[in-house]
């Protein structure tokens, strides 16, 4: 076992993430997928987000997972929008009937990687 004592990476530390549900009929599935895609393009352009993943659950809602800097730069933005962001959010309301945030999460622990282990450099 591998200690590290007290060591914490304070960048990683502050990560904040929002897990947000969407339930879409399926005849507009494909609509909101564009419109979510263009929304969350524009956030992570204009409110200093790390982007977000959308996935399909398998009872078919859709969850949306959204990284942030810091939990106080998530609850700032919103403002620096342009006005086409209203629409974009609008038409993605319409097509759903329900939208709940499932949960904010404050990250404990990051052992995530963005490469997977090469055992051969063992």
């Amino acid at each position: 076992m591998i200690h590290l004592g007290n060591y914490l990476d304070m960048t990683k530390h502050d990560l904040f993430s929002v897990v947000y549900s969407f339930k879409v009929p399926e005849e507009h599935a494909a609509e909101f997928i564009e419109l979510w895609s263009a929304l969350t393009q524009l956030i992570y352009q204009y409110e200093g987000s790390y982007g977000s993943r959308l996935h399909r659950a398998s009872h078919g809602h859709f969850i949306g997972y959204a990284q942030w800097p810091n939990k106080k730069i998530w609850a700032r933005s919103g403002g620096n929008l342009p006005e086409e962001s209203h629409a974009i959010r609008n038409q993605m309301r319409e097509l759903c009937t329900e939208i709940k945030t499932e949960y904010e999460l404050e990250v404990v622990q990051d052992l995530l990687k963005d490469t997977t282990f090469d055992i051969g450099n063992m």
